[in-house]
């Protein structure tokens, strides 16, 4: 008998990570991670300004079409089928205004000697004045947005009409009825006609509220004396007139662009008897404004930096926000056709 059995054989030594091992697997793994979240910021940074410029171009193309439609129709003031041949219009604009090779022989004429107008800043009277002719500017150099007001004979057809069939502002709102005497025919017989027809007069702007603190487009229409916002987040902008020389007084080609208060002093326009003819010589007007993005979206001040409307380089932007320069080209259709 064996008294004395096998013993088991010992195991093999157990045996777990070394303490530079385990640095290295923990060093690793932080690394993965940082590249992970430095992946994810990266993308949710991109798309945070992918988001944000997608929104600026829609805003821009939102103001640039709100003011080219209303700049397309300044002075628009068409023949009516019902009048005689030398008196086809309704008496809004004073004889020449709208076309100056153009002047209808009327024994009602209108009284109005401006289809649009322009302010480097805001109209000083912005509010409180009664038409375009008694707008005024504020006197000497500034730097704030400018502004511009637009009138037109409205109609059905180029305005949104109200419930009870009337033509509206710029903010949909019904403008007032004019009215006056004006030599009709009927069948074949000439008679006095009283017709009603309506004169919109829109004045853009930017601005802010107490409600809505961000730089926004308004406008102000004469079917109410309370101005509304149209697009949020316009910081700036600029207005350039296309003018013609005094001297040509056949055409209407443009031999430069002049701010507005350049549009008064010009030399080649100092021939002219009144602002209003000066303005008269307008054909053509360039818009440009500047969007920023509705929160700051940028990492540092130098991606914030842009081209402002004057061409020139913005080296020292106020914030992180996302700011980019939208501009386009309008003809004043009823000025040269």
């Amino acid at each position: 008998m064996n008294l004395f059995p096998c013993s088991p054989a010992p195991s093999a030594r157990q045996r777990g990570l070394s303490l530079i091992e385990m640095m290295v697997s923990m060093a690793l793994g932080l690394v993965l991670i940082v590249a992970t979240l430095a992946t994810y910021m990266g993308s949710a940074t991109t798309a945070r300004m992918a988001d944000a410029q997608a929104l600026m171009n829609e805003d821009a193309n939102a103001v640039l079409a709100i003011l080219s439609q209303h700049l397309r129709m300044a002075g628009n003031n068409p023949k009516q089928s019902n009048r005689t041949l030398a008196c086809p219009r309704n008496p809004i604009y004073a004889p020449g205004v709208v076309q100056p090779t153009v002047v209808d022989v009327c024994a009602v004429v209108g009284t109005h000697t401006f289809i649009v107008r322009g302010c480097d800043g805001r109209f000083s009277n912005l509010g409180t004045a009664t038409d375009l002719d008694a707008l005024t500017c504020p006197s000497g150099t500034t730097t704030l947005p400018d502004s511009i007001a637009v009138s037109y004979e409205a109609d059905t057809f180029n305005t949104e009409v109200t419930g009870a069939g009337r033509p509206t502002d710029c903010l949909g709102q019904s403008i007032p009825t004019m009215t006056a005497q004006v030599t009709g025919v009927v069948g074949t017989q000439q008679t006095t006609l009283t017709p009603n027809f309506y004169l919109a007069d829109n004045r853009f702007y930017i601005g802010t509220s107490t409600n809505i603190l961000a730089p926004s487009l308004y406008c102000l229409g004469n079917g109410n004396t309370v101005p509304q916002p149209l697009v949020e987040n316009v910081e700036d902008l600029q207005f350039s007139y296309g003018t013609d020389i005094a001297t040509n007084t056949g055409t209407l080609a443009v031999a430069g662009y002049l701010d507005a208060a350049e549009v008064l002093t010009a030399t080649g326009l100092s021939g002219l008897p009144s602002d209003s003819a000066r303005w008269q010589k307008v054909s053509t007007v360039r818009i440009c404004v500047v969007m920023r993005s509705e929160n700051p979206v940028l990492d540092n001040l130098d991606s914030a930096r842009y081209v402002r409307c004057d061409g020139t380089l913005e080296n020292n932007p106020p914030d992180l926000r996302l700011r980019r320069a939208y501009s386009t080209t309008v003809v004043l259709r009823n000025r040269v056709i």
